[in-house]
C-alpha cells in the first residue's frame, strides 16, 4: 500500500469535513477507530474518511474490509530499554513525521483523530506542526505513550475508563459496533442460541480467550466438561483461530452440551446467548460486556503491565463480575465458583443490572461530536 493518501481538493469543514483517523496494530485500537469513523459519517454523511496505520498491523485487513481507505506510514516503536536501537530512533521518527505531514496535506485534513498505537506519535506531531486540530480516544486504564504525548496538544480527549489518568480526558466510554451497543440480550437470547446450535432453554456458559484464544483457559475448560454436563450447563467454547481442541482419537473434542467454535462472527450473538461469560479482560471486552449487561468472570492476561486486571476492577468492585488470576482458573475453581453462579438466577440478574448501570453505549456518537466540533473550530 502507498504511504500516502491520494491528493484531492480539501472540502471545507462543516457538513463535509476531512477526517483522518490514526491507530492500529491490534483490534483493540482498530475497533474503536472504525466505530468513530462510522459515527462521524452518521453526523456528517459528506465527510471524507481516511485511516492511517502501518503495513504490519491488523488494520491492513480490517480497515479495507470495513469499507474505508487506508494510508500507511513507517512503524516507529520506542525501545523499551536502552539499546543501540535508540540511536536510530530520531531518524525513524523524523521520516514518519514527514510521511504523516504529507498524508495530512494530501487529505486536506480538518481534524486528526488518534486512538493510540505506534502510528499516532508521528501523526500527533505532524498535526501539531501543521495546525490541524487533534481529538484523542484512550481505550485503556493505563494510557500509552502516544496518547500521553498527544494529550499535550489538545483538550479534546475521551477515555473509556474513569480511572485512566490522562491530561484533559473526560469519560466517554468505548466506541463499539452498533450491533453490540444496541443489543437487547433478553429479546435476542432464544434466536442467538438457536443460531449457535444451542438449546434455547438451558443455562448457557460462553468461554472465550479472544480471537487468538487462550491456552490456559482452553485447558481448564477441556478438563471441566464432565462437571459442566453433570450440572446441566451447556457451553459455547470459542477456542480461538487455529486452537480447536481434539480428543485422544484426534477428533474434535465432544461432550454432552458442549459446542466449540474457533471463532464467532459477531460477538453480539454470543453475548445474547450467554447467561455468563468467562473471558480475558481486554478494554474492549470489558466495556462491551458492561454495555450489554452480561455477567462475567474475568481471567486477566498474566503477562504485561497488569492492565487487564485494572480494566476489570470497576465491574468487579461493583458486584457485576468476578475475577480470578490465570493460574487460579482451575477445574476446581470453576466447579466451586462458576457452577454455583450459573445456578443462581437472582444473583446473575443482579450482576446484569449492575453491569448495565456502568455500561456506556453511545461513546461513538460522543466522540463524533467532539470530532465535528474540532473540525469546525
Amino acid at each position: 500500500m502507498s504511504p500516502h493518501a491520494p491528493s484531492g481538493p480539501s472540502p471545507s469543514a462543516g457538513a463535509s469535513p476531512s477526517v483522518v483517523l490514526a491507530g492500529g496494530g491490534t483490534a483493540g485500537h482498530i475497533s474503536p477507530l472504525l466505530a468513530i469513523a462510522r459515527a462521524v459519517l452518521d453526523a456528517a454523511p459528506g465527510a471524507r474518511i481516511l485511516a492511517v496505520g502501518t503495513q504490519s498491523g491488523m488494520e491492513t485487513r480490517l480497515v479495507p474490509e470495513a469499507g474505508f481507505e487506508l494510508a500507511t506510514i513507517d512503524r516507529v516503536p520506542l525501545p523499551r530499554r536502552p539499546s543501540l536501537d535508540l540511536l536510530h530512533l530520531p531518524g525513524r521518527l523524523l521520516r514518519a513525521i514527514r510521511q504523516s505531514e504529507r498524508i495530512l496535506e494530501d487529505a486536506g485534513a480538518d481534524v486528526l483523530v488518534g486512538v493510540g498505537g505506534y502510528v499516532c506519535t508521528p501523526l500527533y506531531i505532524a498535526a501539531r506542526r501543521r495546525g490541524v486540530p487533534i481529538v484523542i480516544h484512550e481505550a485503556n486504564t493505563r494510557a500509552g505513550i502516544a496518547n500521553r504525548v498527544g494529550a499535550l496538544f489538545t483538550r479534546r480527549v475521551g477515555k473509556a475508563f474513569d480511572q485512566t489518568p490522562l491530561r484533559h480526558a473526560r469519560l466517554v466510554g468505548m466506541p463499539m459496533r452498533r450491533e453490540v451497543a444496541g443489543l437487547d440480550r433478553e429479546s435476542a437470547r432464544a434466536a442467538a442460541r438457536t443460531a449457535l446450535g444451542l438449546d434455547p432453554d438451558r443455562p448457557t456458559l460462553v468461554v472465550t480467550g479472544g480471537s487468538s484464544g487462550a491456552a490456559s483457559i482452553n485447558r481448564t475448560l477441556a478438563a471441566s466438561l464432565g462437571r459442566l454436563a453433570e450440572a446441566g450447563v451447556q457451553t459455547l467454547h470459542i477456542t480461538g483461530r487455529g486452537k480447536a481442541l481434539v480428543g485422544p482419537d484426534g477428533e474434535p473434542l465432544a461432550a454432552p452440551g458442549y459446542r466449540q467454535a474457533e471463532y464467532v462472527d459477531g460477538m453480539e450473538t454470543a453475548y445474547a446467548a450467554a447467561d455468563l461469560i468467562v473471558c480475558r479482560a481486554g478494554a474492549g471486552t470489558v466495556c462491551e460486556v458492561a454495555a450489554v449487561g452480561l455477567p462475567a468472570v474475568f481471567v486477566p492476561l498474566p503477562i504485561g503491565n497488569g492492565e487487564q486486571a485494572l480494566n476489570a476492577r470497576g465491574l468487579v468492585e461493583a458486584g457485576a463480575a468476578l475475577m480470578v488470576r490465570d493460574a487460579g482458573f482451575t477445574p476446581d475453581w470453576l466447579g466451586g465458583e462458576v457452577l454455583p453462579l450459573l445456578a443462581d438466577a437472582p444473583r446473575l440478574a443482579e450482576m446484569s443490572r449492575r453491569a448495565a448501570g456502568l455500561g456506556i453505549r453511545d461513546a461513538d456518537a460522543t466522540m463524533a461530536q467532539m470530532v465535528m466540533e474540532a473540525a469546525q473550530a
